[in-house]
């Protein structure tokens, strides 16, 4: 699985919050970035949780 944050990113850090393990917040961009090219098995569910609940429909995914 493959998570991308597109550029309609409002930075409000839900992602974040969620998982930290997986989104780290890029000050410079003012934009959520993930950390991994493929999810590690154990936060693809809070990864695809992240994607649904964000305000901005940022979080694109690739199963």
């Amino acid at each position: 699985m493959k998570a991308t944050i597109t550029k309609q990113c409002m930075g409000d850090r839900n992602c974040n919050n969620l998982c930290p393990d997986v989104f780290e917040y890029d000050e410079d961009q003012l934009l959520s970035i993930v950390k991994f090219d493929e999810i590690p098995e154990q936060y693809q569910d809070l990864v695809r949780q992240a994607a649904a609940e964000c305000g901005a429909d940022a979080i694109e995914i690739e199963e």
